[in-house]
């Protein structure tokens, strides 16, 4: 009897603790739970470009008059030192002229002074005349010696400033601009330009990189560039440097790419679309917007520990889509979070997860 006694109530004792456990399972509240998904990323960064000339420069006159030529006009390609124009300067030359007749002017009377200065030099070693009189003709040919030099210092300026007279190509390039005609009055340092040169063989391509995206970028790294009038074509670019600073503005990144133009395709000026290649963006992750719990520590997520323990945690919040929010920092793509968590959610609360119910 004893045995049969046993055998009947260990199972009893076994219905009763699974019972139990039964019931204290099914008393904890069943969640349904998310995890943090990648935003999406685009799959290039395109973004606005401006096209620059390698060299572009203004050409100005040096040298006052009329202009007597003009040997080029837009669109003309020029080599280093070819002769843009001529600058008819009649006072310039006369000028020059005078100069060098004041020079052999202030030579002959080197020439005098010092011939005196010696002849004084040897009356003064026969003390035909005092030390202070030879003195005077050594000081007074010193002095010519000066002159001389002041003039022909002149008479190089004003033949250096004749030379201006010629305009010329400071590096090969092309003519992109021409603001002057023949027979017209040209001032020397004045603020019209002549023309305009630039040099096209190679171009600079400017980018404005949103902070966001700046990081991304780096010198070295090549791109893509596409122009709108002529579609289907690619023209490859390479990233020579950056500011290394934001635009306080519009909190962009200055980028310069340098472009091969060689066949003279690309017109500078224009207006084009840069794709970096192999640009890496830290996308952030996004949960549904009914993970978020709105408390006076700020915005929080319930992330459900191993063993069903609940973990409250505050997130950073980062670009609003509506159903899906960004999150910038808080969680990691492991964590199981809480979707439409009750206010009276705490910390180290337990619950149970409805594991047909969790979001892929």
């Amino acid at each position: 009897m004893l045995v049969g006694a046993a055998a009947g109530i260990v199972p009893r004792r076994h219905q009763q603790a699974a019972v139990r456990a039964e019931t204290l399972e099914l008393a904890l509240p069943t969640v349904a739970v998310v995890v943090p998904s990648p935003g999406k990323a685009a799959s290039s960064l395109a973004l606005p470009a401006e096209i620059r000339p390698w060299l572009d420069a203004p050409i100005y006159a040096r040298a006052s008059g009329y202009l007597k030529r003009r040997w080029v006009d837009i669109g003309t390609t020029v080599t280093n030192g070819q002769l843009l124009a001529e600058i008819d300067a009649p006072e310039l030359e006369r000028d020059l002229e005078r100069a060098r007749a004041e020079l052999a002017q202030a030579e002959a009377a080197l020439a005098l002074a010092k011939t005196t200065a010696e002849r004084w030099n040897e009356l003064l070693r026969s003390k035909h005349v005092s030390a202070q009189e030879a003195a005077e003709k050594q000081a007074d040919y010193q002095l010519k010696a000066a002159s001389v030099e002041a003039v022909k210092a002149t008479v190089r300026r004003l033949a250096d400033l004749l030379a201006f007279t010629h305009v010329t190509a400071p590096f090969d390039g092309v003519i992109t601009a021409r603001n002057t005609d023949v027979g017209e009055l040209i001032a020397a340092g004045g603020e019209k330009e002549l023309f305009r040169l630039a040099q096209t063989r190679q171009l600079r391509v400017y980018v404005r990189v949103p902070q966001s995206l700046a990081r991304a970028v780096v010198p070295g790294q090549t791109a893509q560039m596409t122009i709108p009038e002529m579609p289907g074509r690619v023209f490859p670019a390479t990233v020579v440097r950056t500011s290394g600073a934001m635009s306080a503005d519009s909190r962009t990144l200055l980028t310069e790419l340098e472009v091969d133009n060689e066949k003279g395709e690309i017109l500078a000026g224009s207006f084009a679309q840069v794709s970096f290649d192999g640009a890496k963006l830290e996308v952030p992750l996004t949960l549904p917007a009914n993970t978020l719990l709105f408390r006076a520590d700020g915005p929080q997520v319930g992330v459900v520990l191993a063993g069903g323990k609940v973990a409250l945690r505050s997130v950073r919040l980062g670009r609003d889509f509506g159903s899906v929010v960004e999150i910038l920092a808080g969680v990691t793509p492991a964590d199981r979070v809480i979707l439409n968590p009750p206010d009276s959610l705490i910390d180290g609360a337990m619950v149970r997860v409805a594991e047909a119910a969790m979001a892929e």
